[in-house]
């Protein structure tokens, strides 16, 4: 009987096995297939995806219409209150509170675009964004900012664009290219944004300028002046000149006002504009018969020391000294100045246009000849250096308004047609211009502005800093 049941044939498994077995290695098989044909997919975790979700978060705590602080700086219990009463949704709380905060503080661009965001509530609005370096030099972002709050803050008091408010959506950069980008996605997504303002340095709008032209976004910087942003694409404009201009005019006091023998520069490596003003200059004084020292001098050189350098410079024979450094090294170039002690006559690119450079530089800075697009005392007639002085409690320099010509721009499109296509078909027009703070803002086929430069000399005054910049005669 054991043998029997030994041999006996077992029954084959009932279909339902075949059918679940062929499935799975159908399934199986797929996945696979999958897997080896995309290796991306291997790499996908819920690590990742969580990852992506933080880093979305992140970029989105850069970005304020009023429902989050972003400039920290002599913040009132006013102002916070009225962000967390924005993000609440309860409008008229916000506006009593912005309001406060401004008496206590009229300087604040922050609030006054926050105020007049929370005027509009959820009411229909046209979208700008302005984009700046807040987290890395907060004097240059607030000056810029201030153009923009006061190109808002006016046309929402005469009634909008054909009735309709203007709300600004304001980030911060940090001056960082990797940041900057994603920024330009997150702007470049949000449908309702129909214009940027921004970026500040030129290698930060040169890393955005790529995905505004694929969105059809057009973007105006005020600051950025670097030669490759010329005809970069056709929905990137500046207020500020091609840094060619720049040269020029620096180069012709150079070489032709100062008759300088030999010209030291110091630029910073990290710098587009930085070092496409370098090449420039050398070239413009080259051919006007001038020389440049040999001696390299780098602000971002991690032995950089200007003690060391200019008895370098000295020996070359060097009578000027050009100062070229990024927006962020500001406290290297009047470390130049000081180790300089009058030795080297100074001239310096706009970028040393800052209330930084006075605050820092005191009398080793006194005398230096800069390069700029605009000054308050220029042009009498142009109500905005008065209308700004006003609206801040305080003289506003070249970035506000090439800021606020940014805005005129914009402005003037959108009455037209207030579209992303459209807005950049009426600026690109031949004819097209507008009155701004600096002058006729017009721009050229390659999207730059069409304007001269001018020359400033800092001077004993009797600002705070105990100087001020004052333009030549």
């Amino acid at each position: 009987m054991a043998n029997s049941k030994a041999t006996k044939k077992s029954s084959p498994p009932p279909p339902i096995v075949f059918i679940l077995l062929f499935l799975g290695l159908g399934f199986g098989g797929y996945w696979w297939s999958q897997k080896a044909s995309n290796p991306s997919n291997s790499s996908v975790s819920p690590n990742s995806q969580v990852s992506s979700l933080q880093n979305i978060q992140n970029i989105l705590n850069v970005i304020s219409i009023g429902d989050k602080i972003l400039i920290s700086d002599k913040l009132t219990p006013d102002k916070q209150a009225g962000v967390e009463s924005m993000a609440q949704g309860n409008w008229n709380e916000a506006i009593t509170k912005f309001q406060a905060s401004l008496q206590q503080n009229p300087n604040d661009p922050e609030a006054l675009i926050y105020l007049n965001n929370a005027k509009i509530g959820n009411n229909n609005a046209l979208k700008i964004a302005v984009s700046i370096p807040i987290g890395s030099n907060l004097d240059v972002a607030q000056e810029i900012l201030r153009g923009v709050a006061q190109a808002q803050d006016e046309i929402n008091r005469s009634g909008g664009i054909n009735g309709i408010p203007i709300k600004v959506a304001i980030a911060d950069d940090r001056n960082d290219p990797n940041l900057a980008a994603q920024i330009a996605a997150e702007f470049a997504k949000d449908n309702k944004i129909l214009a940027v303002v921004g970026h500040n340095a030129s290698n930060v709008s040169l890393a955005a300028a790529p995905i505004y032209q694929q969105n059809n976004l057009v973007a105006i910087s005020p600051t950025s002046n670097a030669v490759n942003l010329s005809g970069i694409g056709s929905y990137i404009f500046r207020t500020i000149p091609n840094l060619r201009n720049e040269a020029l005019v620096l180069a012709q006091y150079a070489t032709k006002t100062k008759n300088f023998a030999t010209i030291a520069i110091c630029n910073d490596s990290t710098s587009v504009s930085s070092q496409s003003l370098k090449a420039e200059f050398t070239d413009r004084v080259v051919s006007n018969g001038g020389r440049i020292a040999n001696t390299p001098c780098d602000f971002a050189a991690i032995d950089f020391s200007p003690d060391l350098i200019i008895p370098k410079f000295i020996a070359e024979g060097a009578d000027g000294l050009l100062l070229l450094p990024n927006i962020d090294k500001i406290n290297a170039a009047t470390d130049m100045a000081r180790a300089n002690q009058g030795k080297l006559s100074l001239i310096g690119s706009s970028t040393m246009n800052t209330h930084k450079t006075l605050q820092l530089g005191q009398k080793d800075v006194n005398g230096m000849v800069i390069n700029s697009i605009w000054h308050p005392d220029i042009d009498s007639a142009n109500p905005f250096a008065k209308n700004a002085q006003k609206l801040w409690s305080g003289i506003v320099n070249w970035r506000t308004a090439t800021s606020y010509d940014a805005m005129q721009a914009i402005i003037a499109g959108l009455k037209q047609n207030p579209t992303r296509s459209g807005l950049q078909q009426v600026i690109s027009q031949q004819g097209f211009s507008v009155n701004g703070a600096t002058g006729i803002v017009k721009f050229l086929p390659s999207g730059d502005r069409a304007d001269t430069n001018m020359l400033l000399k800092i001077q004993p005054s009797k600002s705070s800093t105990g100087y001020d910049f004052t333009p030549m005669q």
